[in-house]
């Protein structure tokens, strides 16, 4: 199980658009989404993650190099994953429900709260408003572009957004979570991890594969 040290940036207010600077200025590391758990989908773009908080708010940048973009969802709690998206799932305690937070390359969101794959309870759109978002490709679709391309992804997400959970302030949390790289509908399908999924077919609904993330 990998083991991850968020930052606290001592901060009281984040853009979206700030965080790619920021993290700069502040020496923030990322971290690579590289693992090829399934074979069956051997293409691996370039990923990679950093995140920092600021006790109220995590703060998620992804950057990405990939051959050709999909971007049709264009509303949030549509279906992100079959775009280019990066995915951060997250379970804060011990109860056994988990967050998956995905958006596609443009900033649209799902955000659903459960105990498994089948058992998920979206995210009201007051709780989705609050997320900030900045997307490099801009924040219309795109539909399929199989050009090659960089992009970049920031995600202000406040505690409140983890809206079955009252979480106050994260320095000193320990949760346990994996961030994840896809695109089901891309002209090159792909499922990457950070932690390892040690199952036969792909499938990011695995708590029992999270990695262990402490909040300084």
């Amino acid at each position: 199980m990998k083991y991850l040290e968020v930052r606290h940036l001592r901060l009281s207010q984040v853009k979206a658009v700030d965080i790619p600077a920021l993290f700069n200025q502040n020496n923030i590391p990322y971290n690579s989404i590289d693992v090829i758990n399934w074979h069956a989908f051997p293409y691996c773009p370039k990923v990679e993650f950093a995140i920092a908080h600021t006790g109220d708010t995590i703060l998620l940048h992804y950057r990405v190099e990939e051959d050709g973009v999909r971007a049709v969802a264009g509303e949030d709690l549509g279906n992100v994953w079959e775009d280019s998206c990066c995915e951060f799932f997250a379970s804060p305690d011990a109860d056994g429900s988990y967050y998956n937070l995905e958006s596609n390359c443009i900033g649209t969101i799902l955000l659903c709260n459960g105990k498994g794959r089948e058992e998920r309870m979206q995210a009201p759109l007051s709780a989705l408003k609050k997320i900030d978002r900045w997307a490099s490709l801009g924040r219309k679709v795109i539909g399929l572009d199989e050009k090659a391309h960089q992009w970049e992804l920031s995600l202000v997400i406040p505690v409140s957004a983890f809206f079955r959970h009252k979480i106050s302030n994260l320095s000193g949390l320990i949760i346990h979570g994996n961030f994840y790289k896809c695109g089901d509908k891309t002209a090159h399908p792909h499922f990457l991890s950070w932690n390892p999924i040690d199952i036969p077919s792909p499938d990011f609904h695995r708590p029992d594969f999270f990695g262990e993330i402490k909040f300084l």
